[in-house]
């Protein structure tokens, strides 16, 4: 024991892996891994393999441990001090609402996505860093769980948060992108998890987005995101490492990895848009904008990325650029589409100030005054009128990222995008080129989406008006959803701060 305890690092995790390993006696390999050959993928030799952090499972514990007792204290101190009376203005909770609908159920798909993937990839240092990845995010997925209870005894819109994931229009998006990935091959899942879901999006979504839950006094969602920061930072190496792994083994197979970067580029880019959203209207105090954050965290730090891979033949994403111009754009069209359906979403949504319009003009001069600032000043004069425009048609969705076709043309912000296709003698409709390319290259796939308005159309959603629908989602209606003025949210949250002005007077 005393020998085994002097051994170094990169020897003990080599005994966790490769001498935990063993060849098969009785059974071909192809039968024990049968996902291992079928996506084209060439491995030449899995002993290439070298997990950048090496954890060992004892450390593994041990820093996940010492991380859960910090995290907790600080959530039961948060609570035991009603924390949340130091929110900026109660506007902010729609924005973690949002993320626990929509963010927090994709940590659970992750942990049973890298458990099967684990399982069947040969290589058994892949098979260790799947596992631990695996573990991480149902951690993740529960302390996000547990930090958000806390705003359940207050305000609405949190209760059903499982079952909504599961049937809300909007939330097929994000699910949509999880069912496409776990669906692929154990390789494609990785570069789609390793690298569209923890590089491109967690960077985007994690350090802004907490940064601004601390910026506007929200301590316990800020601490389980710094809480999650360390086990990120190894996912996203895990993901480049896998891209690096797979171009060393075999040229064939850089056209391969090429298109899978390409596809999840551009299915993470939609599902970033939401993040978009809540950085530019749904932080009452701001921080950065989505296009500033865009620039710093894909265009600066991803372009020294497809540098550095560069000497392996691979390019940068396809569409990079339209996803670039599209920064301009896509929170302000997304906050119109919530902003006309809220009465069908399970937060709350209203019209930006004086004072954050003049905030987006100064970070969008070349967009928002002339495109987005007139349609807010018309809302806000059908609502004096009370006339508050919802909208009460059914969008047509991208049969791909399955958001409504609201996006508008590259170099066009007059014209709604439209993309179609023809399979088995059925149309099939998209928002851009890069979802009809994603669609084009595997169309039985993608024939097969879960597709929402279809599904009402055809009468799987409860029932055939919006109120039955809305029933069929768990709403809480004329609570969870609607206007957030006059919102049983904001009448609390007002009777909570006359009552301290009572007491401060």
């Amino acid at each position: 024991m005393n020998a085994i305890g002097k051994l170094g690092l990169k020897q003990r995790y080599a005994l966790l892996t490769r001498g935990l390993d063993w060849e098969p006696s009785y059974q071909p390999k192809e039968k024990i891994f049968p996902y291992a050959e079928f996506e084209g993928i060439k491995i030449r030799d899995w002993s290439k393999w070298e997990d950048p952090f090496r954890l060992t499972m004892d450390a593994y514990w041990k820093f996940q441990a010492e991380k859960e007792r910090k995290l907790y204290a600080v959530l039961d101190s948060f609570a035991q001090n009603n924390g949340q009376f130091g929110l900026t203005d109660p506007k902010y909770v729609n924005a973690i609402k949002l993320f626990l609908t929509g963010v927090s159920p994709l940590e659970y798909q992750a942990h049973r996505g890298f458990a099967h993937t684990g399982r069947h990839l040969p290589g058994v240092g892949t098979r260790i860093a799947a596992q631990m990845q695996s573990l991480d995010e149902l951690r993740h997925v529960q302390t996000q769980i547990h930090t958000f209870s806390h705003y359940n005894k207050f305000f609405d819109g949190f209760a059903e948060w499982q079952h909504m994931h599961d049937r809300v229009w909007y939330l097929s998006v994000p699910k949509s992108f999880f069912d496409d990935a776990r669906s692929a091959g154990p390789f494609e899942f990785m570069i789609a998890i390793g690298f569209a879901f923890e590089y491109v999006l967690t960077n985007l979504l994690f350090v802004p987005f907490m940064s601004g839950a601390a910026y506007n006094g929200d301590l316990a969602t800020v601490t389980f995101g710094f809480s999650a920061q360390s086990d990120e930072s190894r996912h996203m190496t895990l993901g480049i490492e896998v891209i690096k792994f797979l171009l060393e083994q075999d040229p064939d197979n850089l056209p391969i990895v090429q298109k899978w970067v390409d596809k999840w580029f551009w299915r993470g880019h939609r599902v970033l848009g939401l993040v978009g959203m809540m950085m530019d209207y749904m932080l009452p105090k701001k921080i950065m904008s989505w296009r500033e954050a865009w620039d710093i965290y894909f265009t600066e730090a991803g372009g020294s990325l497809f540098e550095d891979l560069a000497r392996y033949g691979l390019r940068p994403p396809k569409y990079a650029d339209v996803a670039t111009a599209e920064a301009e754009h896509v929170s302000h069209q997304n906050w119109c589409t919530f902003y006309q359906y809220t009465h069908a979403a399970a937060f709350h949504t209203w019209l930006p100030s004086n004072e954050e319009m003049d905030w987006l003009s100064e970070k969008y001069p070349n967009s928002f005054d002339k495109h987005y600032r007139p349609r807010y000043e018309m809302w806000r004069e059908m609502e004096k009128d009370g006339k508050r425009f919802y909208n009460n048609a059914l969008p047509q969705l991208c049969t791909t990222c399955q958001i409504p076709m609201v996006y508008t043309e590259p170099g066009d912000p007059g014209t709604i995008a439209f993309r179609q296709s023809e399979f088995r003698g059925e149309a099939y409709h998209f928002c851009s080129d890069g979802c009809k390319d994603i669609f084009d290259d595997e169309p039985e796939k993608y024939a097969q989406s879960w597709l929402p308005v279809h599904q009402i159309f055809q009468g799987n959603c409860g029932g055939a008006s919006v109120e039955d629908v809305l029933k069929w989602y768990r709403m809480n209606l004329g609570a969870d959803n609607m206007d957030q003025a006059g919102s049983p949210d904001q009448a609390m949250w007002d009777q909570w701060m006359e009552a301290r002005r009572r007491v401060a007077g």
